[in-house]
């Protein structure tokens, strides 16, 4: 190469002809087709690449398929540069177009520090404004994919006592349109006023949304009679009508009394409409829990994504947050077969902080938990007060993390997941929530016990209100 040929690179600008030179004799420049692959995930991280003619299109890797990221366009230099952490690459780069790059090995950095120290406070620069970008968007896509995640689970949470809903509702139409033929069958053999009364109270007793304990086989017999007697009073479905009577905790003893006092001609029209109006209401019973468990998950989302309240930091309760994240969270703990335990201490401080941000520490160190753990693991929430500090602590039972990899586990980008499959910035993200709370992260791990603990200062008595 000769030093002109580097005149594309807005880095190289102005630069010393020996500096030039140097770069030019140390550095090689290399041909790509248009299309054709420059690196991929599991390379090696060796070059600082200057793009000097073309362009460079990177993909992200995720879920097996590929997902634009950036482009570096001719004069932009990407890569490795002095002092960076990267190692491995994470992603794909294509060449845009007839490309032709500038490389230079990282080995040669020491060196290059002495001949421009310059340049390298250039390149520092520009990684340190690319780490700034990368780690903003790596946050708002790790926020994106948690959110996708959560979704997946609220869909299906919300599917259950939606589909019960719709169940009951349906049901309960049938049994509506059936109620005017029954009541009239029923009145038009003139049962006396004491008959009626009697017959009413047992409609009106209170029901539950439970049938009542008792085993299979018990439940089996007791239906079976209560069938055979219906039909002795001229109920022609007598296995359909014991079901929903026993439901409601009617038995053959409870019921033999009250219909005894029917004209016979009025029985299987009176025991039909009791029926139907037990399960009615019992119906009406499981529309209101439903209706509860769709307002309580949307109570969740609320408090987890901090719908209602602005980003100010204001007086929180830890215990809230921590539970709609667990909660936000249980179809993942269901899906994995992994048991979360709450050992929560009474009468926590409040603390300072934001609802959301700190809902985001919690979904990725759980996250992370969940991932570490096998089928039938187990995960522990424990909060306790300390002096001025709140500390929550997210343990595990996993096999722990590797000695080697532990002081390193916290930097930004840095995974033991696949190419792909991790970012690295989901501790680094709750790191510096946390310390922007005032506090500090700590992690211990062996195998069998793996400890995440967050420090968080305690609300001043002068801010409590």
């Amino acid at each position: 190469m000769l030093p002109q040929d580097l005149a594309p690179l807005v880095a190289f600008a102005d630069l010393p002809p020996a500096t030039l030179a140097w770069l030019a004799s140390h550095g090689e420049q290399r041909t790509y087709a248009p299309n054709e692959t420059i690196i991929k995930p599991g390379d090696e991280a060796e070059y600082m690449m200057g793009v000097l003619a073309g362009g460079l299109q990177f993909y992200t890797v995720r879920n097996g398929g590929r997902e634009p990221a950036f482009r570096i366009e001719a004069g932009q230099i990407s890569g490795v540069l002095p002092y960076s952490r990267l190692r491995v690459i994470s992603g794909h780069g294509v060449a845009v177009g007839e490309t032709t790059l500038f490389l230079l090995h990282r080995n040669l950095f020491p060196e290059l520090e002495h001949v421009s120290p310059e340049l390298v406070q250039r390149l520092v620069g520009l990684m340190s404004d690319r780490a700034r970008l990368e780690a903003r968007t790596q946050e708002r896509d790790d926020k994106l994919r948690a959110l996708g995640k959560l979704s997946a689970g609220l869909a299906h949470e919300l599917n259950n006592p939606a589909a019960a809903i719709m169940r009951a509702a349906e049901t309960l139409s049938n049994l509506l349109q059936a109620k005017p033929a029954l009541l009239l069958e029923f009145v038009r053999h003139g049962p006396a006023p004491e008959a009626l009364a009697a017959l009413a109270a047992l409609a009106t007793a209170p029901v539950s949304a439970t049938p009542p304990a008792g085993s299979a086989l018990t439940r089996a017999d007791e239906e079976d009679e209560l069938a055979e007697w219906l039909e002795t009073q001229g109920v022609p479905d007598g296995y359909q009508q014991a079901g929903g009577l026993l439901d409601a905790g009617l038995t053959r003893t409870s019921l033999e009394p009250v219909v005894a006092a029917l004209p016979a001609a009025a029985r299987p029209a009176a025991l039909s409409w009791l029926e139907g109006q037990l399960t009615t209401r019992r119906l009406v019973l499981d529309v209101q829990e439903a209706g509860t468990r769709i307002t309580t998950l949307v109570s969740n989302v609320k408090t987890y994504s901090h719908m209602d309240r602005g980003g100010n930091f204001a007086p929180l309760d830890v215990h809230a947050g921590l539970d709609s994240t667990i909660n936000m969270l249980s179809y993942c703990l269901r899906e994995e077969k992994v048991r979360l335990l709450r050992d929560y201490a009474p009468a926590l401080p409040l603390i300072k902080g934001q609802v959301s941000s700190l809902n985001q520490v919690w979904t990725n160190l759980l996250d992370n938990a969940i991932d570490a753990l096998p089928p039938g693991g187990e995960i522990t929430v424990r909060t306790r007060q300390e002096g001025d500090f709140v500390r929550v602590f997210i343990i595990d039972n996993g096999p722990g993390i590797p000695p080697e990899v532990l002081p390193r586990i916290m930097e930004p980008f840095f995974t033991t997941k696949p190419a792909g499959e991790g970012t690295g910035l989901g501790l680094d993200i709750a790191l510096r929530i946390v310390e922007q709370h005032g506090g500090r992260l700590e992690v211990q791990s062996r195998p069998g016990h793996t400890e995440f603990g967050a420090w968080l200062p305690v609300l001043a008595p002068t801010e409590q209100h």
